[in-house]
């Protein structure tokens, strides 16, 4: 229980950032493209607070985190309101819009692994701080990884709507009432991270380490 307690604090800060920043991007977006629904929600803001559901956010991924002992964790927070009809150009600015949140998820993965590199090669080898920064790459990744599912209503099938011909984007439009409980059935059997998450995060984890490789020799 100690261990799992400790599991918790590591990742409570990684986690509280990866879902406000990534909410945030959405309607930041939203707003330069157009849209000021989100802004007028007060959803625009790196305050966590209007991003949280309690229930997505903080019972279900730690009732699922103890349950399991840290095997399977799941949680959302509150979607950002984007009136999609108000953006400049709806089926282009769509993209950018779902584009937004994973992208603000794979910088935060790279500002962890600054991080890790600069604790590491200035002698720090507090437990504490070193597993939060490699907590922060990781649920990161995933966030980026799992965000881009090319399935409606995650930001992959909103880019798939966006980048294909209307005829193709409306039949794609058409799963988002049952797109959630599809994603789930394919969480649960684990299709989903062996055809997906997995490869697609190795490759993730690959261009991180190429791009901080420089840092990496230089602090070495």
């Amino acid at each position: 229980m100690s261990d799992l307690v400790q599991t918790v604090l590591i990742y409570a800060l990684p986690v509280i950032f990866a879902i406000t920043l990534h909410e945030a991007a959405h309607g930041y977006a939203a707003l330069r493209l157009g849209d000021n629904t989100a802004s007028v929600l007060g959803r625009v803001t790196l305050n966590p607070f209007p991003h949280i559901d309690l229930v997505g956010t903080i019972l279900l991924p730690l009732l699922l985190y103890f349950s399991t002992s840290g095997a399977f964790l799941f949680g959302y927070a509150k979607p950002v309101p984007v009136r999609f009809d108000r953006l400049r150009h709806p089926k282009r600015d769509m993209v950018w819009v779902a584009l937004a949140g994973p992208g603000a998820n794979l910088f935060q993965a790279l500002l962890w692994g600054v991080l890790f590199y600069v604790l590491s090669g200035s002698g720090v080898t507090e437990r504490f701080f070193i597993e939060m920064c490699k907590a922060g790459m990781l649920t990161n990744v995933v966030m980026f990884v799992f965000n881009l599912f090319p399935l409606p209503p995650l930001d992959g099938g909103r880019i798939l709507v966006g980048v294909l011909p209307w005829r193709q984007a409306v039949l794609v439009s058409r799963v988002e009432p049952w797109g959630f409980f599809i994603v789930m059935g394919l969480v649960l059997t684990g299709l989903i991270s062996a055809w997906w998450m997995q490869p697609l995060m190795g490759l993730t984890f690959d261009f991180l380490k190429l791009t901080l490789s420089p840092l990496a020799a230089v602090l070495r």
